[in-house]
Parts: structure tokens; C-alpha cells; sequence
């Protein structure tokens, strides 16, 4: 797989005997030498993970050891029910803190999943106190202020925030569907401008956080054993089923969802006239969103041609196989980084080559949250 191309890894190493020097940890390989985890650094920023006890929150640490992302300290924190509760973290152990409005003193970075009141509350406060807060709510999403941001997409949206200059700052992290869309429709968009785009999706339960993924599961055993399923989560069966994405419906008929994607689409290309319709589904899959994308272009661009810009494209792994019939799927993609794109061919219903479809598959909480954030974090470095 392609590695995502704003990946900043700090691996050494070393030969000897694997062992536990100055608190670095020396993992043993049996194929390769030994690999230092260079991640606490004094030189590194201070981080925060806001949310720390959740789906988004527990994969933000995941994601900042397996990038090796270097921090001096590490604050976790959480809701007042979570404070006081014990973590560990590359092999060092970790109080979870209460979320105060003094939390932020002396942080540099903060990588917020705590839902968007909290955002509105604390992500203000802990900007006016110098430190640059990354978002993985809706709460700042859509205001002009505030940069939305796929690394592979539009970095540049970011450039004037710096780490460092005692000027803190919001920085949003967009909806998940949006992001696993767009890494892999903007490589065509920038070859030959999206001028339409129908996205139907299929989302999994994390998007709906860890506590909908362990009702799926417990739903499918009840199912399965011929009891009522227990519906807290999504107030309907969820084994077994799909429905329509749970965000509220708009006047105009569409649910939250599917308008972040429209909304979203256009600030991230900045360009207010593209054309975005989706319809967001809930299907019974564990942690990776899949989407059914059809585009319509300005400029020709053959599907071969596509294929090849997929292929080159960061963060992307092209999985098209049409002979076996192998493309991506949900369970292919999860805990992976990478976006998986196949089922590319022409748009049969369009003239020439000015239409296409793909199907895309990403993990929800990795690239379509965390991983994000983390690569957002890792361009301020």
C-alpha cells in the first residue's frame, strides 16, 4: 500500500539485545533489527487528546505510536464520569484527567473527539491560550475562519498556522464520508474538474461511536439466539439491516449527513459551484464506511487514464480486479490507512469519456478520523 504522502516517521536503529533505554522502547523483530520508539522527545510539542476514552479518542493514541508522532508530554483528557481512570500509553501509565478550562496551559497541540458542544465550549479557550486545537466535530467545520483540511487534498488551506508562534488556532477535521471520498476523487477532480458528483454511501457503526458498535454486536447475537434485539442506539434493529443514515432530516429532505458532504465538498475544493447530491445509509459493518461515487466531468478523462491516477495518488490503494471480481470491501480496509478505490469504469448513461464510477472503501475511525488529524498534526511540525 501506498504510504500516505505527509507521513513524518522518526524510526532508528539499533543491533543488541532488545532492551529499555532512557524510557525508549526497543521492540524485538525477528526479521529486521531492532526499532527505537522515538516518539517522547523533549524537543517534540506538548499534546492533548480531548475524548481520550472514546472510539476516535483511543485511536488517536494508536495512531500517534504507530507514527511514531514525537510529543515532550501527553495529557488525556475526558468527562468528569472518566477522570481518575488509569491508561497506558508506550509502556507508560497515565492518569485520565477531567476537561477543565485550565486543561490547555502549556499545550501545543490538541486533538479534540469529544463531540461538538464540547468543541464549541473548549476549543475556543484552549485556542485563546495559544494552542492550535484539531477537530473532529462539525462544530467549526463550515465556518470561513477556520481551515477544513484533508492533507493530501488542500494543505495549503493550513499554511498560515504555525506551531510555535504563541497564536493558537482551530483547525477542522471534515465529516468521515467526506474524507473517504474525496482522497479519492480529488486526483480525477484535479485531472479533469468534477463538474456533478452522486455519492451514495454505506456507513458503518463506529461512525456512530463505540457504543453503537458494541449494540450491532450484541444485536446479532440476540438475533441469532432468537431474542428481541436491544435498540438503544439507533431505536431500530440494527443486525441484519440497513436504514437510512440516523442524522436529523432537513427541511429540504436531506439528513445532516448527506449536506456535510455537499457542504464540506465545496469549502474543501473551494469551488461553490460544484454539483454534490448524496444519500447516506447505515449498514450492519463494524468500523469502515464504503461508497458508491458516480462523476461527471468538464474535461474527458478514460478510465485507464483514471486508473493510473489512482494508482499514484497518496493515501490511495487501487483494488480492481475485474477477472476475479475482487474490489474493495469494509473488511479489507479496516485498521489499514490507506482509502481503497475500485469498480472503476465509464458512466454508460454519459457521452464519451465525461463520466465515471468508482467504489471507495476507507476505515471510519482511522483515515476518516484519527489518522486525519494526526497527519494534520504532523504538517505543523
Amino acid at each position: 500500500m501506498n504510504t500516505p504522502a505527509l507521513s513524518l516517521r522518526h524510526n532508528h536503529f539499533l543491533n543488541g539485545s532488545s532492551a529499555l533505554v532512557s524510557g525508549i522502547r526497543l521492540p524485538r523483530s525477528s526479521s529486521s533489527p531492532f526499532r527505537v520508539r522515538m516518539s517522547l522527545q523533549e524537543n517534540g510539542p506538548s499534546v492533548a487528546v480531548v475524548g481520550v476514552t472514546g472510539a476516535v479518542g483511543q485511536e488517536f493514541l494508536s495512531v500517534l505510536s504507530d507514527r511514531n508522532f514525537p510529543y515532550r508530554s501527553l495529557k488525556l483528557l475526558a468527562s468528569k464520569r472518566s477522570a481518575g481512570k488509569s491508561m497506558k500509553f508506550e509502556e507508560r501509565d497515565y492518569t485520565v484527567e477531567e476537561l477543565t478550562e485550565d486543561s490547555f496551559d502549556g499545550i501545543d497541540i490538541a486533538l479534540f473527539s469529544a463531540g461538538g458542544s464540547i468543541s464549541k465550549k473548549f476549543g475556543p479557550l484552549a485556542a485563546q491560550k495559544g494552542t492550535i486545537v484539531v477537530d473532529n466535530s462539525s462544530a467549526f467545520r463550515m465556518d470561513e475562519n477556520v481551515p477544513l483540511v484533508i492533507p493530501e487534498v488542500n494543505p495549503e488551506a493550513m499554511a498560515h498556522v504555525k506551531l510555535g508562534s504563541g497564536k493558537g488556532a482551530l483547525i477542522a477535521n471534515p465529516n468521515c464520508s467526506t474524507i473517504i471520498c474525496l482522497m479519492a476523487v480529488t486526483p480525477l477532480h484535479r485531472r479533469a474538474k468534477v463538474k456533478r458528483m452522486v455519492v451514495s454511501t454505506y456507513q458503518a457503526a463506529s461512525g456512530a461511536g463505540a457504543a453503537a458498535m458494541e449494540e450491532l454486536v450484541q444485536q446479532t447475537r440476540e438475533v441469532l439466539e432468537g431474542k428481541e434485539p436491544t435498540c438503544n442506539i439507533f431505536n431500530q434493529q440494527y443486525a441484519f439491516n440497513l436504514f437510512s443514515h440516523n442524522a436529523p432530516v432537513q427541511p429540504n429532505g436531506y439528513n445532516e449527513e448527506e449536506m456535510k458532504l455537499v457542504k464540506e465538498t465545496r469549502k474543501i475544493w473551494s469551488d461553490k459551484d460544484v454539483k454534490v447530491t448524496a444519500t447516506c445509509i447505515r449498514v450492519p459493518v463494524m468500523r469502515a464506511h464504503a461508497e458508491s461515487v458516480n462523476l461527471q466531468f468538464e474535461n474527458p478523462l478514460d478510465e485507464n487514464t483514471a486508473r493510473d491516477i489512482l494508482k499514484n495518488a497518496p493515501g490511495i490503494v487501487v483494488v480492481d480486479d475485474r477477472a476475479s471480481n475482487r474490489f474493495p470491501t469494509p473488511l479489507e480496509v479496516s485498521n489499514k490507512d490507506d482509502v481503497a478505490v475500485g469498480r472503476v469504469r465509464r458512466d454508460v448513461s454519459q457521452d464519451g469519456d465525461y463520466g465515471l464510477d468508482i467504489f471507495v472503501c476507507g476505515d471510519q475511525i482511522r483515515k476518516g478520523a484519527a489518522l486525519n488529524a494526526i497527519q494534520i498534526a504532523e504538517m505543523l511540525l
